[in-house]
């Protein structure tokens, strides 16, 4: 029989002081990440600050690839969103609905570049993705942009993220698979400039990408380019419609002052800044 005196703290089935701290921890960051208190507002607003800067550094590496203080300043750039991402998954409710949403993946695919520069180095270019997750996350419209979430502004900027997310990919694709080969790609700008000039189809052709797999790459920044820039245009200029589903038929788009839905007819009851 076990005396009562080696009986191991634990048996008792009440959780011991460590495992509190860390649900004691786990709350703090739930209440920073997803609260309304001013200090979480404050909290975030940071974040997203820190963010706009990341992305700057994303933005500007190419410059920045061959001075001595690119390696320090890129690990350090890891170590802050390893932070933030570690952060953001205990913040969350559960960890695997957590990683299994496509902003996320994004972000930790990022993450895996800046650890592994040299092994990653043709896919760093990939890292402005950044500027996506950013303005397409609910962390951002819950804090920075809730005056604006649901409204025309939020299609408006969610557009023209990707259309810059786009035109930075592109020429970081275009920057690391020719520079230096026949065309005139002989650095970031000329790549930079080779995007925009194929995405308003304006093709002065002093820079040619070479080969099939040249035009091949032209023609998809052509295409993708062309649909997005109309994309961001059509959500500038377009009549807004507010986002309201009816309880009948589900749709999810209807004029700002419907009463009926245009679909099938049910009452609305779109909630206004007057109601």
């Amino acid at each position: 029989m076990t005396s009562q005196s080696s009986r191991h703290p634990a048996d008792d089935g009440k959780p011991s002081a460590r495992l509190k701290a860390f649900w004691r921890f786990r709350a703090k960051l739930r209440a920073l990440y997803h609260g309304d208190s001013p200090a979480a507002v404050r909290f975030r607003l940071a974040v997203i600050g820190v963010d706009l800067v990341l992305i700057a550094f994303f933005i500007a590496a190419p410059f920045l690839r061959d001075t001595r203080a690119f390696l320090p300043l890129d690990l350090a750039v890891a170590a802050i969103l390893a932070t933030d991402l570690a952060a953001r998954a205990l913040a969350w409710r559960s960890l695997k609905s957590w990683i299994r949403r496509p902003i996320v993946l994004v972000d930790l695919f990022v993450l895996l570049t800046l650890l592994f520069p040299t092994v990653l180095f043709n896919l760093a270019f990939l890292r402005v993705l950044r500027i996506w997750t950013l303005f397409h996350s609910d962390f951002f419209w819950e804090t920075i942009g809730q005056r604006f979430d649901d409204t025309r502004w939020e299609d408006v900027i969610r557009a023209a993220a990707t259309l810059i997310t786009f035109v930075f990919v592109a020429t970081g694709f275009v920057y690391t698979i020719y520079v230096g080969e026949e065309g005139g790609v002989s650095g970031y700008v000329d790549a930079l400039y080779f995007t925009v000039t194929s995405l308003t189809t304006t093709g002065y052709g002093d820079i040619i990408l070479p080969g099939m797999g040249g035009r091949l790459v032209s023609i998809v920044i052509m295409i993708s380019g062309i649909t997005l820039f109309v994309r961001f245009a059509q959500a500038l200029f377009r009549p807004y419609k507010v986002r309201f589903s009816c309880q009948v038929c589900g749709l999810a788009r209807h004029e700002p002052d419907a009463v009926h839905c245009k679909a099938c007819g049910a009452l609305l009851n779109i909630p206004n800044e007057e109601s």
